[in-house]
């Protein structure tokens, strides 16, 4: 069976990386949409050979269609998911616009794939820097319950779309060619910079990332009780994000049955290699499907602590990839491991 597939914001970095892995993964499609701003139309992307052209959006354009990938931020999504259900499409969203409504699951289909079960209509992606990290704990969360995270993110410019992608090139060309470069995308300089995560800071002094990386995880494992502690910072990268993580658990498992649950774990990899120095790197994680796990380590803080650090491509695992995968459920397919 194939299924007729709209992509909503195509032309974006996370739409253009929905394409590859669609193609890739040889998700089943006899019809492929492409949706963008008005600015687009015109363009053709290419798909299995296929230029395919990409249209405006409109109240009708989900006539027919069985999935439809959302990534082209939350107001449009508000305003075209509902509609794209009510034409007979599952909506798959990557923007925060649905993830902490009740009736509306919030998944990642290696660790609650269950949930999926219960949607009315609306899947929604989690934030790129929850999957990373959750992907990242989930092996551990397994032997023990986690009760506390403390997370510092190092986030790539991919999280901020393509165009922060270019400002990165640019502004470092600039600055290596010692040429003045004025922001226009993010509001630090980027080159040889890093900076706090250029979302809203609330009244509890936490931003809006930060928020998310919160309230998602309680979601995503029904544990309201499990505390999060995150700090996001920007970092002069092109995409792949890192984190690194201290968690307390409520028993600590002996190092040995941690490595063995990390080497059995779908979708994780682990990278920890001691004598060589050699551990998770964005620049290895990039373009790979898999969450990089590695300097695994009793915190010495805590009798009951772990540490570690994780790298994952913020385009692929943390949005993309993860979205497809969610679609893969639907229809019967499990994800690759």
């Amino acid at each position: 069976m194939s299924y007729r597939v709209a992509i909503v914001g195509a032309t974006g970095a996370v739409g253009q990386e929905l394409l590859q892995i669609l193609e890739q993964r040889q998700f089943p499609i006899s019809e492929l949409r492409l949706f963008a701003s008005e600015r687009s139309v015109g363009k053709t992307l290419l798909f299995r050979g296929e230029a395919i052209p990409v249209h405006a959006l409109r109240p009708d354009s989900f006539k027919g269609v069985d999935f439809a990938f959302f990534s082209a931020g939350a107001s449009r999504s508000k305003e075209f998911a509902p509609i794209a259900v009510q034409s007979g499409a599952a909506v798959i969203d990557n923007s925060s616009a649905f993830r902490m409504e009740p009736n509306v699951p919030l998944v990642i289909p290696e660790i609650n794939p269950d949930a999926l079960r219960h949607h009315a209509g609306i899947i929604a992606n989690p934030n790129c820097s929850t999957i990373i990290m959750l992907m990242a704990l989930e092996p551990l969360r397994r032997l023990a319950r986690i009760r506390r995270i403390v997370v510092s993110t190092y986030q790539a410019a991919s999280g901020a779309g393509a165009q922060a992608m270019q400002e990165l090139l640019e502004s470092t060309r600039a600055y290596l060619q010692g040429e003045p470069f004025q922001p226009r995308v993010l509001p630090h300089p980027y080159a040889f910079n890093l900076f706090s995560h250029n979302s809203p800071i609330g009244e509890d002094g936490y931003n809006e990332e930060e928020r998310k990386m919160i309230v998602e995880t309680r979601k995503i494992w029904g544990d309201p009780e499990v505390a999060v502690s995150p700090t996001c910072i920007r970092v002069p990268v092109l995409r792949a994000h890192s984190e690194s993580l201290v968690v307390e658990l409520e028993t600590r498992p002996p190092l040995e049955a941690i490595y063995t649950a990390y080497q059995r774990f779908p979708g994780v990899q682990l990278v920890d290699d001691r004598p060589h120095n050699h551990f998770p790197m964005p620049i290895e994680a990039t373009g790979r499907d898999e969450v990089l796990v590695g300097r695994i380590r009793y915190d010495l803080g805590t009798p009951d602590g772990v540490a570690l650090f994780a790298c994952g491509d913020q385009l692929r695992k943390g949005a993309a990839l993860n979205a497809v995968q969610i679609a893969e459920h639907l229809i019967g397919r499990a994800p690759t491991p």
